[in-house]
C-alpha cells in the first residue's frame, strides 16, 4: 500500500514545493519520511521549534484508508483518517518557511549524525542533519476484485479501532494463526455471530485455541477466499474456493503486517525480531541522529493517538540533538 507516487504540482498545499526545490546543496534540519499521524506530528513539532523540515509524503498508507477514527480525543463523532491527515497538512501549511513537503518515495538514505544524511528518490537528492522514520507497515489484507474500497469501511484490522461499531453484527475473522483465533474470541465478546476463515493452505491454529473456539461456538473454516460481494466498499458476503458463500457485515483481517524497514536496514538500525525498529523512550534509534515513530516501532498499539505522541517525542529529541553544546543541559 505504500506505493511510489509523484503528485502533480497543481495539487500541492501551501507547504509543498516542487520536486527540485530542495537543492542538494541545501541542508534541512530534519528529514521526516512518512506523512501519517506520526510523521505529521513530528513535522509540526519541528516546525514550531523553528527547524527546517523536509516531509516526504507518498500519499499512501493506513491514514489514506476510508476509516473513521473514534478513539481520538476531541472528536465526539469520530474523524475520518483522511480528514485528520488533511487537517494535519493544512496545519503545516501555516509554517511555509519551516516545512517543505515532497511527493516522493525515498529509496535510499546514507550518512550519520556527525556528518549528516543524504536521502535519494529517483534522480533527486536531499541533505538533512537528522532523519525521522515514520514509514509504517504494509498490511496483508485479503485480495479479491474490488478489495481496496472495503478497507476502513467494512474490512478492518484492529478491534480497538472498529470493534465497538460492529457490536451484534455478522463478523468474519480472516487468519490461520492463534493470533487470529484470539481476535475471534475477543470479537465474540461484542457479537455472537463470529466465523473464522483461515484463508491459507496452512492451518496454524493450535489445539488449545481450537478448543476455545469450539467452546465459544465459533466455526473455523479451512478454506480460501476467492471473491466478495460488496457495494460502495460495504461487504455483503465473501465467496470461497470450496464454493461457500459467507454472509457478513464486517471482515477483520488478522493476516499480519510487514514493517516498512528498508531504509532502517540501510542505515544499520537495530531491529526487533519482528522487523520493527528498536527505539528508546525518546524514540531514539541505535544510530545517533536517527529517530523513528509510529507503527514502524511496535508490533502492537497501532493507534493514531500513540503515533501522534511518538512523533512529538521523536521531534523533541531530534530538536535537542540539533542544539549546539551551549544550549544543552547535559
Amino acid at each position: 500500500m505504500n506505493r511510489s507516487t509523484d503528485g502533480p504540482a497543481d495539487d500541492r498545499t501551501a507547504a509543498e514545493v516542487a520536486d527540485t526545490a530542495a537543492a542538494p546543496a541545501e541542508v534541512a534540519d530534519a528529514a521526516v519520511v512518512g506523512a501519517g499521524p506520526a510523521g505529521l506530528s513530528a513535522a509540526l513539532y519541528l516546525a514550531r521549534y523553528n527547524r527546517r523540515v523536509l516531509l516526504f509524503d507518498t500519499g499512501h498508507g493506513r491514514s489514506t484508508h476510508h476509516q473513521v477514527n473514534h478513539n481520538y480525543l476531541g472528536f465526539p463523532d469520530g474523524v475520518p483518517t483522511v480528514e485528520l491527515r488533511r487537517l494535519g497538512l493544512a496545519q503545516l501549511a501555516r509554517y511555509p518557511q519551516q516545512v517543505r513537503v515532497a511527493r516522493h518515495r525515498i529509496t535510499g538514505v546514507r550518512g550519520n549524525g556527525a556528518d549528516g544524511f543524504v536521502l535519494a528518490a529517483q534522480q533527486h537528492r536531499w541533505r538533512a542533519r537528522t532523519v525521522l522514520l515514520a514509514t509504517g507497515v504494509l498490511d496483508h489484507f485479503p485480495h479479491f476484485p474490488g478489495w481496496e474500497p472495503c478497507v476502513g469501511r467494512s474490512m478492518f484490522w484492529c478491534i480497538t479501532c472498529d470493534g465497538w461499531e460492529n457490536r451484534g453484527r455478522r463478523v468474519l475473522v480472516v487468519g490461520h494463526t492463534d493470533a487470529a483465533a484470539g481476535e475471534a474470541m475477543q470479537l465474540h465478546a461484542l457479537t455472537d455471530d463470529v466465523t473464522l476463515l483461515t484463508n491459507s493452505q496452512q492451518d496454524g491454529i493450535s489445539g488449545k485455541f481450537r478448543a476455545r473456539l469450539r467452546a465459544a461456538g465459533i466455526p473455523v473454516l479451512h478454506d480460501r477466499l476467492r471473491g466478495a460481494e460488496a457495494v460502495d466498499g460495504r461487504l455483503r458476503a465473501v465467496l470461497t474456493e470450496r464454493g461457500r458463500r459467507i454472509a457478513l457485515d464486517a471482515l477483520f483481517s488478522i493476516q499480519g503486517a510487514t514493517p516498512e524497514n528498508v531504509l532502517a536496514r540501510e542505515l544499520g538500525l537495530k531491529l526487533a525480531d519482528t522487523g520493527h525498529i528498536v527505539v528508546d523512550t525518546e524514540q531514539k534509534t541505535s544510530v545517533p541522529g536517527v529517530y523513528a515513530a509510529g507503527d514502524i516501532t511496535s508490533l502492537h498499539s497501532h493507534q493514531v493517538t500513540a503515533a501522534v505522541h511518538e512523533g512529538a517525542q521523536a521531534a523533541s529529541a531530534a530538536n535537542y540533538f540539533l542544539y549546539p553544546p551551549e544550549l544543552r543541559a547535559d
